[in-house]
Order: C-alpha cells, then structure tokens, then sequence
C-alpha cells in the first residue's frame, strides 16, 4: 500500500476497509515536528476494521451512503492515530454536518418538524443545514496552532495560577464521559485562560459556545476553527434552530466531545456569580437524553483576576451607561490595553458533578435543570479562591470614603484574615495572608491602577478610594464575599435578638435568619435549610463557642455582639440592602395600575439613588446599580408586589408593597448601626509610633 506523505487514501482489501498511511518518517520528522506542521504526520495508519462492522455500525446510526461513511471512517481513524502521537489536545471534530445530515434520524426529524410548522420539507431542510453551517465549529490544526499564539499573545498581562488538584479525576472521567465545563465569567479572556489550563494538564480542546455578536473577522473565522460554536443570542421563535441545536449537541456528546460555556449567560457585572442562565443547559439535558451515553459530567470551575481591564467599562454599564458594541476596532483598543500587566489569573476546578445524577431524583425536568445550574454555581463558588484584592477592597468600602494608613488596614483586616483561617477557606495561590508585604504590594498595585489614590503630604501616608471608583472595587471585593454571607446574616440576627427582645436566640433567631435568606436568595447561592441551618450555628459557635449554655441569658445577643471580629455585615450586605431599599421605596410610590414598564422604573431608580447618594442617604455609588435593582424587582415579582395578584382586594398591593419597604428599611438601619460599631473601633484604634521605614510603605 503506497502513498505519499500528503496523501490519504481508503482502500478495500480481503474485506476490510483500510485508512491508508504514508511513508516513514525520515530522521528529522518527528511527532513534535509534526504538531507544528498540521497536517504533515507522516506514517500513521488507523486501526483496520471489517467491512461488515462498518455496515452494521452505518445501519445502527440510521443508515446513509455506504462509501462516503467508510470515507468518513478511515480519516476519523487517522485522526485517532494521529492524536495518539501529538495528543489529546488534537482531538477535532471533522465531518460533522454529514455525519448527522447522513442519517434517516435526521430526516425524521425534518419530517416531523415539516408537519408540527406546517412547512415544506425541503424548506425545514434548508433552515437545518444553514443553522448547522453557522454554528459547527470547523476545527482544524493550523487554526488551533494559531488561535494559541493570538491566545497567549491577549492574555499576555496575566500570569496564570492554576490548581491542579482535581485534573487526574477530569482525566479519568474524560475517558469515558464527555465532560461540559461551566466557569464563571468574569471578562472577554475567560476561554483564553482556560483553554491553556486544560491543555497543560492533558485534556482535550472544548468546543466554546460562544454568541454571535463576537463573530466579526478575524477573530470569529480564527476561533470557529479552533472550537467555537457561535450560537445566536436570541432565537425563542425559532424551532429548527432550536431542534438542529440540540441535534449538534447529542452529536458531540455521543462522540465524547467536551463543551464549554458560560452558565451565567454574561459577565458578571458585579464580580459575584449571576443567576444562572437555563437554556443551553436545558439543550443539553435534552441531547444527553435522546443520546443513549450513560452519562455527561459537569464541570465547575472558578476564573478569578487580581485586577480587570474592563471593569471600569461594566461599572459604568451598571450605572446605566449603554454597553460598548464588540467590533475589529474595539478588539483593537481591548488589545493594546493588555500590555500592562495585571496580575494573575487563577483558575480552580471544583467538584464534577454527574447530570444522569442530578436529574435522577426529580420527575420535573425543569426543576431538575434549575437545581442543577444552581448546584454548579454553589461549587463555583466553593472553590472560588479569596485574593489579597478582595480583601483590601472589602476594607475600603467598609469606612465610607476615609483614608486608611498601613497600621489601621491591618487593624481592620488581622481579625478577617484570622476567621479565614479559622473557616480554612481556599486562598488564591497560596498566598500568606499573615504577610504585610502582600497587602503593601496590593496597595500599589491599585493605586497605579487608578483604584487607591495615596496621599503622602501629611507626615503619614494615607490611602482611600478613587474618585467614581466604588463600583470598580466592589467588583473585586465581591469576587469573594459568599464567603462571608452567612456571617453577616449572623450579625443582623444578633442585632435584631436585642432590639426585639428574643425570648429565644436559638427558635427565634433561627425564624429571623430564615427571613433574610429569603429576602436575599435572588443576590446569593444559599444551601439548602439544613446546611443553612449548619452554617449559621457553625458561625455562633466561632463567635462564642458556649453560645448554646448560655441560651437563658438575656445579655447573650448582646454580648456576642460584642465579641465579632471584625463586623462584616456591612461590608457585605449594605450594598445590596441599600439598592433594594431604593427599589422598595419606589414600588410604593408606582401606580398600583395599568402596565408597568421595568426600563423605565429602573431608570427611575437609578436617578432616586443618585439623589439619595448626594444626600448622604447611601453609603456608597455601588447600590447606585441597574443590575442591583433588577436583582430586587425579581425579588418583588416572586412577592407579587409588581402587580397585582389573582384575587387581591382593594389595597392588598399597597400594603404588601409598604410593608416590603419597612421590612428592607430594619435591616438597613441595622447594618448603619452595625456600620457605626466599625466606625466607633477604628476611631478607638491607636497606631503605633511611626517608624521611619513605615515612611517608605
């Protein structure tokens, strides 16, 4: 059987189709020579098989042209042999519109969604293979090999911090399941810092599901042919689209490719998770239930940055400012901006998680989904590891807008770091926490980014924020603040205990912590009650570990209060609260009729928060945030207090919308007063005398 170096042929034999090789490799053409010339692997030859195994495999794929299924084969046969040299990295998909038009499953179901449209067939036909034409990921090794070098080159301000810990347990899973990672999504390099993780550690090339909008040349015709899969951002009214979409999916997942996307839908805006997004999640379940495989994994994993090019652009997105369009020449400017450096970029794998699984234990399948995307995020955020960055700014936007020395950071922030080693919470690579010199680093790496401004005219150096930077650090602090939920919860519960007077802190506290997760369970991943419950006693237990013995003690609350170091919750909850008590206050004053138009009541808020920032009646320009009062409004619809419900008597929604107001009203006037017990121990602290190389900090 000869044939040349560049050639590929298929012969048939004694009854076996045969991929045919090429000749031997001379000395100096190696496999790793070979992986930098795509395409030019000399002396592979795919595992032979028996004509009648692959008519029998053609028929029990729903049929099709017998030679161009051999043809099919023996290249996919190459490609394996190939892979088994330059390795799993150059796994591709190749003929994947024919391997699933080429089947009577296909035109089955083109014949079934003819008669459910009432549309031709030929023209159901057309709209399928259009739909696969645009969105199949056209893989090929050159493009790969080229995507990587553009890769590192935008991605080149980062140096990458990567736990290793769980990619042996990918691997094994991998060789058997088809695995669908779900980062968070923090920034437009997310794919390009997780693509060379995964790489490095020996796993296969994912097919990213990316949306159209960033398609445009060159980038878009580049990364089709290295893995995207670019969907359209909206096709609600589309069934074929929609059927050939799952189609395409069932497609990979019975050939074991891997997906990746991102189950927030965008990203964050805020540096904490979104709500998930159920619809790609909801395609896939349906592909993987009509797939026959045993089983998909799911993938979580955390993409955190010490510092963001664009976090200042979604701040003002936050504020109300139209996002900038993707276009060549904002690729451009987006670009350049990497040349400075910012840090590292850690990417943490957390625990797989089995769909047949989860889906097991529930007859709603769209409950199933739901609680299955809100289990991935609940192990994002698990391994999501705290940065230094999270907990400067965490300290800033606790005092209002005062300046900070070096000694009153650390006074704010030795306790903190304490109660992170107590919880044994994971830490961005494995950083000293206890070190000054991290903090000191931190300090000017954000007073160069415009974060901190530092003023050093008055015999000591101070530090407090930029001007219009609130949103910007509290991006960077709420990178990490799920950690720090339920400890603040803890404290307004404590506060409420002596205000109302509980009989019980144990029953009662229980029933007011219960109302303020539920108040929050739109803004946060909570667990379920019982861990809930875990939690809550876990942080009594850290604040006075004979809580419990002392239950008939009228001055518990009170004394335990006095006990938190440091107090955390309004450095993690006045944000939030301050945000709904705006959105509270103006569904009061909305017309209990006629429709209700949420563009422009957000907009609304958005000027009523704005007054009240320059009133002093908010803390921070951080509640002034669209997103943060789309959060509240789907807190008010999931209450019925947007409209009115089935059944309501004259005045029901005016009073449920008043006492939603003075429901969120208690809480604020509980983190101010929590607020001003931080303020009250900063003023007490005394600094130590300053050292001449303090001068220099």
């Amino acid at each position: 059987m000869a044939a040349t170096a560049r050639q590929r042929a298929s012969t048939q034999s004694a009854g076996c189709a045969v991929p045919a090789g090429s000749a031997a490799p001379g000395p100096r053409r190696t496999a790793a020579g070979a992986a930098q010339r795509p395409g030019a692997l000399p002396g592979d030859r795919g595992r032979a098989r028996p004509l009648s195994d692959l008519k029998r495999r053609l028929d029990e794929s729903g049929g099709g042209s017998l030679p161009e299924y051999i043809r099919r084969q023996a290249a996919l046969a190459l490609e394996r042999a190939e892979r088994a040299l330059l390795g799993n990295q150059y796994k591709v998909s190749r003929f994947v519109a024919e391997e699933i038009t080429d089947t009577a499953r296909y035109h089955a179901g083109i014949s079934d969604l003819s008669l459910r449209l009432n549309v031709p067939q030929e023209e159901v036909d057309k709209r399928a293979r259009e739909a696969l034409g645009e969105m199949v990921a056209a893989q090929s090794r050159r493009a790969i090999a080229l995507w990587d070098r553009l890769g590192r080159y935008f991605s080149r301000a980062y140096r990458l911090d990567v736990d290793t810990s769980r990619f042996t347990e990918l691997r094994e899973l991998n060789t058997e399941h088809s695995l669908v990672f779900l980062p968070s999504h923090r920034s437009y390099l997310d794919p390009l810092v997780l693509r060379p993780a995964l790489l490095a550690n020996d796993l296969p090339l994912n097919h990213v599901m990316g949306g159209l909008n960033v398609s445009f040349w060159p980038i878009g015709p580049i990364s089709r042919r290295s893995g995207t899969v670019f969907i359209r951002r909206k096709f609600d009214g589309d069934e074929v689209y929609k059927w050939t979409l799952r189609e395409y999916m069932r497609y990979l997942l019975t050939k074991r490719f891997n997906l990746e996307w991102y189950i927030e839908g965008g990203r964050s805006r805020t540096g904490k998770l979104r709500p998930p997004r159920f619809g790609l999640l909801t395609y896939l379940t349906k592909a993987y239930q009509s797939s026959g495989i045993k089983d998909v994994y799911l993938v979580p994993v955390s993409l955190t940055y010490d510092q963001l090019y664009e976090v200042s652009a979604m701040a003002a997105e936050a504020h109300g400012e139209a996002k900038t369009k993707e276009s060549l020449r904002w690729m451009v400017g987006y670009v350049r901006a990497q040349g400075k450096r910012h840090g590292v970029a850690h990417v943490t794998v957390g625990r797989p998680l089995s769909l047949a699984e989860s889906l097991g234990g529930e007859k709603d399948l769209r409950l199933a989904i739901q609680k299955t995307a809100f289990e991935v995020c609940h192990r994002i955020n698990e391994v999501t590891p705290i940065t230094v960055s999270s907990l400067v700014m965490l300290a800033f936007l606790g005092i209002e807008d005062r300046a900070l020395t070096v000694p009153e950071l650390a006074f704010i922030l030795t306790p903190l770091v304490d109660y992170i080693s107590a919880r044994s919470l994971p830490t961005a690579g494995g950083v000293d926490l206890q070190n000054p010199q991290v903090y000191r680093k931190a300090l000017d790496t954000h007073v160069e980014s415009g974060v901190l401004q530092c003023f050093d005219k008055g015999g000591t150096r101070v530090y407090y924020l930029g001007k219009d930077q609130h949103l910007v650090a509290a991006f960077y602090r709420n990178n990490t603040i799920h950690f720090f939920v339920v400890r603040a919860i803890t404290e307004l519960v404590l506060l409420g205990a002596i205000e109302a007077q509980y009989s019980n802190l144990e029953v009662d506290g229980w029933i007011e912590a219960k109302r303020i997760r539920d108040l929050l369970k739109f803004e946060f991943f909570f667990s379920d009650r019982d861990t809930f419950e875990h939690d809550m006693r876990r942080e009594m237990g850290l604040i006075d570990p004979e809580w419990e013995s002392n239950l008939d003690d009228p001055k518990l609350a009170e004394n335990m209060l006095d006990r938190v170091r440091p107090y955390l919750a309004h450095r993690v909850l006045q944000p939030f609260l301050e945000a709904y008590e705006v959105v509270a206050d103006q569904l009061v004053h909305t017309p209990l009729s006629g429709k209700f138009n949420e563009k422009d009541f957000i907009t609304t808020c958005l000027a009523l928060a704005e007054q009240r920032r320059l009133r002093q009646q908010i803390a921070s320009s951080e509640s002034i945030s669209s997103e943060l009062f789309g959060t509240a409004l789907r807190l008010a619809r999931n209450r019925n207090l947007v409209e009115a419900a089935d059944g309501d008597a004259e005045g029901d929604l005016a009073r449920r919308r008043t006492a939603f107001a003075a429901e969120i009203r208690t809480l604020v006037a509980r983190i101010r007063h929590i607020r001003g017990l931080t303020q009250g121990r900063l003023d007490q602290f005394r600094e130590p005398g300053i050292l001449p190389e303090e001068r220099d900090l």
